[in-house]
């Protein structure tokens, strides 16, 4: 297995996949915080962080499978963040007997139509490119960030956001990621693991349409989180850690 890893903790294993745009120091503080009663394993995406960037295809639902078999876990409950929690999905429908529980934090989600707006964001930063710091400034400029922007872990979403850029423009011309078929919006019916749903208050419009078709899967449980963006992994990482301990010993 050639993706950075970190394990903390023993007991039930509990596998965090971050967000695009991050690494796995996204879950610095929920780690410490979970490692006191479980076996926490935290990664580097491919292209991200300390892991290898992309040759060309990548498969990040079957990194997570490989990445469990190499540290022999039958099973695990897994939590993924925004992107993370996209691969955590089609993970879940792809391999359900693998995942005991399933928290999800602000997904994104295969097969889903993003609003105009949410494309027009993305490609102006990549229009900007290779200018890192227009790609950042634009990247802020955003109510992904208007939480995390104005706290104290400001400068570690900015080091990660910036470090991402910087390997992107690394990445092969014909980077692509390859995603399960059908795509996950198409079978929510059948999302077996228990579920939970955590979103702040004040994410993006897209991501709470996201939301609404998770009301799809059959056990699910939805939390928002007050005066929290896209980033609550690092701004309110106790009220998180307070609802999966809640929801995983339920």
């Amino acid at each position: 297995m050639d993706l950075h890893v970190e394990i903390i903790g023993n007991g039930h294993p509990v596998v965090l996949i971050h967000s695009g745009g991050a690494d796995l120091r996204q879950w610095t503080f929920l780690v410490s915080l979970l490692s006191k009663n479980y076996k926490v394993i935290a990664f580097d995406g491919r292209g991200a962080g300390q892991s290898p960037s992309p040759i060309k295809h990548v498969n990040y639902v079957e990194d997570v499978r490989v990445l469990m078999d190499n540290l022999a876990l039958n099973q695990a409950t897994i939590i993924g963040h925004s992107m993370g929690g996209q691969i955590a999905t089609d993970f879940a429908l792809n391999y359900p007997e693998r995942v005991s529980k399933l928290v999800l934090i602000a997904p994104s989600l295969t097969g889903f139509p993003y609003s105009k707006e949410f494309e027009q964001y993305h490609n102006k930063i990549l229009e900007a490119a290779p200018s890192i710091d227009k790609m950042l400034e634009l990247s802020l400029h955003s109510p992904t960030y208007q939480v995390v922007i104005n706290s104290p872990h400001k400068d570690l979403v900015v080091q990660m956001l910036r470090h991402h850029l910087e390997r992107m423009l690394e990445w092969p011309t014909d980077f692509c990621m390859k995603w399960p078929h059908p795509p996950a919006m198409e079978r929510l019916e059948e999302l077996n693991p228990q579920t939970l749903f955590i979103i702040g208050k004040k994410d993006l419009a897209d991501n709470f349409r996201v939301a609404d078709c998770f009301r799809k899967v059959p056990n699910i449980r939805f939390i928002k989180i007050e005066d929290a963006d896209h980033m609550l992994p690092l701004t309110h990482f106790e009220d998180i850690y307070q609802e999966i301990t809640a929801f995983m010993e339920d």
